[in-house]
């Protein structure tokens, strides 16, 4: 972990003086649900000087749940709490309420329906700790196009051009994994707004995290400028694992990287409930412009 001094520029940087490339305009959308822009959020500025980023809506719609959430000392005690409360708000064990009917279209030859809706916001970031490229992160992914107004720029494949297949096919499995949820955008919202609760309550005196991530290349439209041998400023997916430990990091990649990422840029954490899955040291990260520092 880190502080907030982490986050200063460094007086003798190249970047304290030249803010260096700013968010491709084929990296974003002109308009998203969030408190700042895409071009602002995704630059070079908000890595160095970040702020908190606000989802339209969510604080106002889930002020009852903040509120509770204050009395509570126990951090295991809170994220119980806030699980509970998804149960509840969002139907997520009596889906019949919210109006879900059975799909029958398939399973029946088996004498029982398949029932659909099943996949919530737990659904999603699990499925993505297994693997970022499967329906789960296509969902994700998507969610972030839609609130932060980052594009996906990798899915099992480059999707650098949005008139070939290969974006029309990430567009279909989003679809398909959105198709007769309970509102799960509407779960995702309210799971990084939690998150973001979580990390400010508990180090309320930082802004920026210290994490690392393995890879193995960058491509060049990745590569926006080389400022030394080992400092970069790259083009990051909307959405990339971190970890908080070197070690661990280092089994993704040939390579490692190291970077300072604003904690509002923390969509999702493993440790923040308890038990959910088995590391706790995993931080899924908004993207855009990053100042990174190669380790090996």
């Amino acid at each position: 972990m880190t502080n907030a001094a982490a986050c200063r520029v460094d007086d003798n940087s190249v970047v304290a003086f030249n803010w260096g490339p700013r968010l491709p305009k084929s990296a974003y959308l002109p308009i998203n649900r969030c408190s700042l822009p895409a071009a602002i959020l995704g630059g070079l500025t908000f890595q160095r000087h970040p702020t908190p980023l606000l989802l339209d809506g969510v604080a106002e719609l889930h002020a009852h749940l903040f509120q509770m959430l204050e009395s509570l000392a126990e951090p295991a005690e809170r994220a119980r709490r806030f699980m509970d409360y998804m149960t509840v708000h969002f139907r997520l064990e009596a889906l019949e309420e919210a109006g879900l009917t059975p799909d029958r279209s398939t399973g029946a030859r088996q004498g029982r329906p398949k029932l659909r809706g099943r996949a919530d916001y737990l659904r999603m970031v699990r499925g993505w700790a297994f693997d970022p490229n499967t329906q789960e992160g296509a969902v994700l992914k998507a969610w972030v196009e839609s609130r932060f107004g980052l594009l996906t720029r990798y899915h099992g494949g480059l999707l650098d051009d949005r008139t070939e297949d290969a974006y029309e096919h990430f567009l279909e499995v989003c679809s398909r994994g959105l198709y007769n949820t309970n509102a799960l955008e509407a779960q995702l919202d309210l799971l990084y707004a939690y998150c973001q609760y979580e990390l400010r309550r508990q180090q309320p005196e930082s802004t920026c995290l210290n994490l690392y991530r393995g890879f193995n290349r960058f491509s060049e439209d990745q590569m926006l400028a080389r400022l030394d041998r080992r400092r970069w400023i790259v083009l990051l997916n909307n959405l990339s694992s971190f970890s908080v430990q070197r070690e661990r990091a280092e089994e993704f990649g040939d390579h490692l990287l190291r970077t300072r990422v604003p904690m509002a840029k923390v969509f999702f954490y493993n440790r923040v409930l308890p038990g959910m899955l088995k590391g706790e040291d995993e931080y899924v990260v908004i993207g855009g412009v990053y100042e990174v520092e190669r380790l090996a």
